[in-house]
């Protein structure tokens, strides 16, 4: 880029310095001869051209200066439009149309000024010679301030073409994390839930073996199988999940609310009393809320068997018209206010919060309002259509 800029330039300096020398080598009605210090003037002007960029309005002034000098030393007319031109669009160019227009103005009135004094025919200089040199100055002011206007649209262009990349990779940093935050939330329901299980179970199987009762071990040797094979299906889904291409379709929930009898089955299986009750008329809800249901009811019960140290689990989901609502409370100690805002000792009550925020719902988590046992509930919004 800058090695064509410097051949523009180059270029305009050889045409600036080939005009004069040859307006000086015709040598229309002048007596002196051109000399060497009048080449070396030409010389000059058109080594302005090389400064035009950095320069714009000293080169402008430096030609319109040299032009004047050169015709008031008495050398052969060469005339102000063509030499001056380059200088006018450059300062055009970088901004100073004002300052072009005065300079342009100002040759005008010198040169028109000197020829009228010279006594030169009238009619010539004010109908032909007088209009054409206007011409050709304004018309590089013109070009040189369109150059500068197209300059500033493809800056603004490049911008904005920034601007969208930048927006596009915030926007897929910004898929990326929700995407990991959502398989994070995946692996910690199953995982977490699937582990509360079976090490109760184990333990009442440890228990049965000690009592010799094969019934009560094979009982709890059945459900760590069936858990543990739920959670095989809902890991090999996230592991098909993290191969698939991007963009590829998203894939179908792997549990929903038609899971919930397996999932208190097993809480139940467990030590834990569970009672569930709905309220309204069951019906289809979204997929995100299918899921997001489910998840929030094995975290919550996972929760219980874990921490809580409860004998009995209440779960009560109720259709409305507009919304899901879903409530999970038990008998046992209330866990610390901290665990309702995402901190603490893990991240279940953090990923509830998180997967009810992404489909807009309201989540609250806190010691049951008469003080006994852990309450959490949601409301997950379902759309009209």
């Amino acid at each position: 880029m800058r090695a064509r800029a410097l051949a523009v330039d180059a270029l305009l300096a050889a045409g600036t310095f080939a005009v004069i020398t040859a307006a000086m080598t015709a040598n229309v009605g002048q007596e002196r001869q051109p000399d060497a210090l009048a080449y070396v003037w030409a010389l000059g002007l058109g080594t302005l051209m090389f400064v035009r960029r950095q320069h714009p309005v000293l080169a402008l002034v430096a030609t319109a200066v040299g032009i004047i000098g050169y015709h008031a030393a008495g050398y052969p007319a060469v005339g102000i439009a063509v030499p001056v031109a380059a200088a006018l669009f450059s300062a055009a160019e970088a901004g100073a149309v004002g300052i072009a227009v005065v300079t342009s103005a100002g040759l005008l009135v010198v040169a028109t000024g000197y020829r009228v004094y010279d006594g030169q025919d009238l009619a010539y200089l004010f109908g032909f010679d007088l209009p054409l040199t206007a011409s050709v100055m304004g018309a590089a002011i013109a070009l040189g301030d369109g150059a500068a206007s197209r300059g500033l649209l493809r800056h603004e262009q490049e911008q904005r073409l920034r601007e969208a990349e930048a927006q596009h990779r915030r926007e897929l940093a910004q898929r990326v994390e929700q995407e990991r935050l959502a398989l994070a939330r995946d692996l910690h329901d199953v995982l977490a839930h699937t582990v509360a299980v079976i090490s109760v179970q184990s333990d009442v199987a440890a228990e049965a073996c000690d009592n010799d009762d094969r019934e009560a071990a094979a009982a709890a040797l059945r459900t760590i199988r069936s858990v543990s094979g739920q959670a095989m299906q809902d890991l090999r889904s996230t592991v098909e999940l993290l191969r698939a291409p991007a963009g590829g379709a998203p894939r179908d929930p792997v549990s929903g609310l038609d899971d919930l009898p397996r999932l208190a089955t097993a809480a139940r299986a467990s030590g834990l009393q569970v009672s569930v009750a709905v309220e309204g008329e069951p019906r289809p809800v979204p997929p995100s809320v299918d899921t997001t249901a489910y998840r929030i009811l094995q975290e919550a019960l996972t929760n219980t068997i874990r921490h809580a140290e409860a004998s009995m689990a209440d779960v009560r989901i109720s259709y409305r018209p507009d919304a899901l609502s879903i409530v999970v409370s038990d008998d046992g100690r209330s866990q610390p206010v901290q665990w309702t805002h995402g901190h603490g000792h893990g991240h279940g009550l953090r990923g509830m919060r998180e997967r009810v925020a992404v489909i807009g719902g309201n989540f609250e988590a806190g010691a049951a309002p008469d003080g006994t046992g852990f309450r959490v509930s949601a409301r997950l919004p379902i759309p009209a259509s």
